[in-house]
C-alpha cells in the first residue's frame, strides 16, 4: 500500500464502489452519502487529503481538518481496503499525517458497533474515548 495526494477523481472513484459499512456508518452518524462526500471534498480542496492505493487502485481516502486542539479526520473506503495489511499501513499513515500536523492529537469517529472497529483503532495506537452516540478515537501526540 502506499499514499498520496488525493484527487476529486479519487474520491468520485471510491464514492461509487463504497463499502457497505461506510455507508452504514454515515447513516448512522445522521449524514447522506452525498453530505459525507461534500465534507471529505472541502478538506480535499484545502490541500489536506490522501488517497491510499493497493497496487494502483484507489481503496480509501482519508482527510483531515486541524481545530484548536486536534487534528479529525474523515475517512471513505471501498470494501478492498478492509484488510490486516491495511492496519499495518494505516499504523505508519496516519503518525505522518500527525506529522503535518504539527503533532497535534488525531481524532477519528465511528458511529458502528461491533468490536472489529475498536480493535481496528487500537492495533493502530488510538485509545478510545466518550462520545454523543458515537465512538471516539483519540491518538495521542507522538
Amino acid at each position: 500500500m502506499r499514499a498520496r495526494t488525493a484527487t476529486i477523481g479519487d474520491l468520485e472513484t471510491v464514492f461509487r464502489d463504497l463499502s457497505g459499512r461506510m455507508s452504514a456508518d454515515y447513516v448512522a452518524a445522521g449524514l447522506t452519502l452525498r453530505g459525507a462526500q461534500d465534507s471529505l471534498m472541502m478538506d480535499l480542496k484545502e490541500g489536506r487529503a490522501h488517497a491510499l492505493l493497493d497496487g494502483d487502485t484507489v481503496v480509501a481516502i482519508i482527510t483531515w481538518h486541524e481545530t484548536d486542539h486536534a487534528a479529525e479526520t474523515a475517512f471513505a473506503a471501498r470494501e478492498g481496503f478492509f484488510s490486516a495489511s491495511t492496519v499495518r499501513f494505516c499504523k505508519k499513515h496516519i503518525r505522518r499525517i500527525q506529522e503535518l500536523t504539527g503533532n497535534l492529537p488525531i481524532l477519528s469517529r465511528s458511529w458502528l458497533d461491533g468490536p472489529e472497529v475498536a480493535r481496528w483503532f487500537r492495533i493502530i495506537g488510538y485509545e478510545q474515548k466518550q462520545g454523543n452516540g458515537e465512538k471516539v478515537f483519540k491518538l495521542p501526540p507522538a
